[in-house]
């Protein structure tokens, strides 16, 4: 099964619902909003695609971080980071066996997913 993980109100998240939905791909869908985010995760999806990729550096948690912490940010950093705010996290994150997907992409999902 496919777990999705992200914040259940964020417009990417009801676009990535609708295009799993669509594609009758079943899935889990963890909020980290309301259940947070576990370090073993983060430091796995931060491992695997890079602390720059899983955090998102375009909303506004990330700006409301004070400057210094942007400019000396690093894998231990972006772990605190987010498990302080798991607002700054991509969404969503996708997993499903060795997939492991940051942000919302239809044709980047189809072909890892295997779906036509």
């Amino acid at each position: 099964m496919l777990n999705i993980y992200g914040i259940k109100s964020c417009d990417t998240m009801k676009k990535a619902f609708t295009w799993l939905t669509e594609h009758g791909i079943e899935h889990h869908f963890h909020d980290y909003k309301k259940e947070g985010a576990s370090e073993m995760h983060l430091r796995h999806w931060i491992d695997q695609l890079g602390w720059e990729t899983v955090i998102n550096r375009r909303g506004t948690t990330w700006r409301k971080l004070p400057q210094t912490q942007r400019d000396t940010m690093d894998v231990n950093g972006a772990v605190k980071a987010a498990l302080d705010n798991p607002s700054l996290i991509k969404r969503p994150i996708i997993e499903q066996g060795t997939i492991l997907l940051a942000g919302f992409d239809a044709e980047t999902w189809g072909k890892a997913l295997k779906v036509k």
